[in-house]
């Protein structure tokens, strides 16, 4: 198996389980795949090295011809979702090869990304958690406002990227280092310890950790470089 590997899955909710010492898990439970390999991009065609995953069987009435042509070069059916797996290698993959929940074991770290529930405009206390103005001493119905947001003559602006009321939720968001419980094929279930992004029904993209590998190099040094500086002194 690849070292770099993903499957595209839906979020279907959140349960709890007990592990071998009799202790409470929460788990979100995925339902990862079965994915399929429908394209190849390499460096001397593409500029980069990555896998296409199609995950989601549906109607072929709803995908357009060119859709349809691009997975019918593939000899897969239709499928609704696609998602890109950038590789360094692209030998342990080949177009129409099924990748299943199990291609995560109990215990890897994965990176998770999804679409975050939308909120819709929200103000600056809701989206930012500002704390909010005084309730008394001459406040008159400001006490969820953000304040002042410039400046006077100098600079006469306001800066970019000042924390104001806006769009809050629907982003794509990445929950790093979860752990995976389990992995289990026969029922196409994913089961990842903690919360991942969106709501129940959401499309979810599971990845291999991109940090994990760090810290394990880190534990085995003794710990991170600024925790071995504080060591020393």
């Amino acid at each position: 198996m690849p070292s770099a590997k993903g499957i595209l899955g839906r979020k279907l909710g959140m349960t709890q389980i007990w592990d071998d010492d009799n202790r409470i898990v929460p788990v979100t439970v995925i339902e990862a795949g079965p994915c399929r390999v429908v394209q190849l991009k390499t460096p001397e065609r593409d500029g980069y090295a990555a896998v296409q995953l199609a995950f989601g069987d549906t109607k072929p009435q709803r995908l357009s011809k060119p859709e349809l042509g691009h997975l019918k070069k593939a000899d897969v059916p239709a499928q609704r979702h696609l998602a890109e797996l950038r590789v360094d290698d692209l030998s342990g993959f080949e177009v129409g090869q099924v990748i299943a929940a199990d291609v995560f074991g109990a215990g890897e770290r994965v990176d998770v990304t999804g679409i975050s529930k939308g909120k819709g405009f929200a103000g600056a206390m809701k989206r930012h958690n500002f704390k909010g103005q005084g309730a008394s001493h001459g406040n008159h119905k400001k006490h969820r406002s953000p304040g002042s947001v410039g400046a006077c003559a100098t600079p006469a602006r306001v800066f970019k990227g000042m924390r104001m009321a806006g769009q809050y939720g629907n982003a794509r968001i990445t929950t790093l280092n979860l752990q995976v419980v389990e992995g289990d094929a026969e029922r196409g279930l994913l089961l990842v310890r903690g919360s991942v992004p969106g709501p129940n029904g959401g499309i979810v993209f599971v990845r291999n950790s991109a940090k994990s590998s760090k810290r394990v190099r880190n534990a085995a040094q003794g710990g991170s470089p600024r925790e071995r500086q504080g060591s020393v002194a």
